[in-house]
């Protein structure tokens, strides 16, 4: 898909590109409740100390949070008695205690990207170095989560998380897909395109990235399996950069998926159907064409009908 992304960069423009990424992060994870969120580590939480070896204030936890914020009084904070009570969380902690039944993935980034560490059932340790007072999201992993190189997705399942190799950091990243795919969007899609435009985009990122979840056979200089670049090799990914537009999209389109004989279609695109060339035979849309489509009043399954051929669109 390189050759596309070239087409990509010189049709949108410098000008264009830049409108296209920036934006806000993910919404934070609905927070546990006040009483579980007390200070004090009970079975069936994931705890925080602000020390190492499990000593200092505690920060409980049942549920998954994509962003702790930095301030009082939205914070997610410290409540346990000990050093650090009542500080904020988020690059302040330095050990954890994983007393739920599921695995827990601390991340270095909000919005739950960038290097992170796991807690198995029962896990008591200290933070590793990357992520020591560098943590800024954590995520219960839900028990059919792919392990290893092996996805939990399927022709009529969406994957969990996909691989996405982060090149210029030379290392591989598994990331919640849906917040793949809303990180991807605004920079493949400007986002302030009529929103038809925006959810034909969404389609399309998604079924790209479905699509080579399922069959990449990809591996780094080191030998370390991925599912995608993080560049115009397959898709632009920059952790951060969902845009409150382009997500609504991605939210809207979110049950939906393109398929041909029954099997996830990869759904390519480019900047027009001059710049597609001679890839013009029903497998690429027209980025700028969504968008003139969209301003006639097209809708997005009209939209991906017409440059698509053989697709069916559903649940």
């Amino acid at each position: 898909m390189s050759a596309r992304t070239a087409r990509l960069i010189s049709r949108l423009g410098a000008a264009s590109v830049a409108a296209a990424l920036g934006g806000t992060l993910l919404a934070a994870g609905a927070p546990a409740s006040a009483a579980a969120r007390d200070g004090v580590c009970q079975s069936g939480e994931f705890c925080y100390y602000f020390n190492s070896n499990n000593k200092g204030s505690v920060s409980d936890f049942t549920t998954s949070v994509a962003n702790y914020d930095t301030k009082q009084p939205t914070c997610y904070d410290y409540k346990g008695p000990g050093a650090g009570k009542g500080k904020c969380i988020k690059n302040a902690a330095a050990s954890a205690w994983n007393r739920s039944g599921k695995t827990v993935r601390v991340y270095f980034n909000s919005g739950y990207s960038g290097t992170y560490q796991d807690f198995a059932p029962g896990a008591k340790a200290n933070l590793k170095a990357a992520l020591k007072n560098q943590n800024a999201s954590h995520q219960f992993v839900t028990s059919g989560s792919p392990t290893g190189c092996k996805t939990d997705g399927t022709d009529t399942r969406l994957p969990t998380t996909i691989l996405v190799y982060r090149k210029s950091l030379d290392r591989v990243e598994r990331v919640e897909f849906k917040s793949y795919v809303k990180n991807v969007l605004p920079n493949e899609w400007v986002s302030g395109w009529p929103a038809e435009s925006l959810k034909a985009g969404a389609m399309a990122v998604k079924n790209f990235g479905w699509y080579w979840a399922l069959h990449s056979n990809r591996k780094t200089p080191s030998g370390q399996c991925f599912d995608v670049y993080d560049h115009t090799s397959s898709q632009v990914y920059k952790p951060g950069s969902a845009k409150s537009t382009t997500s609504a999209a991605v939210d809207a389109t979110w049950g939906m998926r393109l398929t041909r004989n029954g099997k996830i279609f990869r759904a390519q695109y480019c900047a027009t159907t001059t710049d597609c060339g001679n890839w013009v035979d029903g497998d690429w849309m027209s980025q700028k064409g969504s968008r003139d489509r969209a301003n006639e009043g097209w809708n997005y399954a009209q939209i991906l009908r017409k440059y698509y051929t053989g697709i069916a669109i559903g649940s």
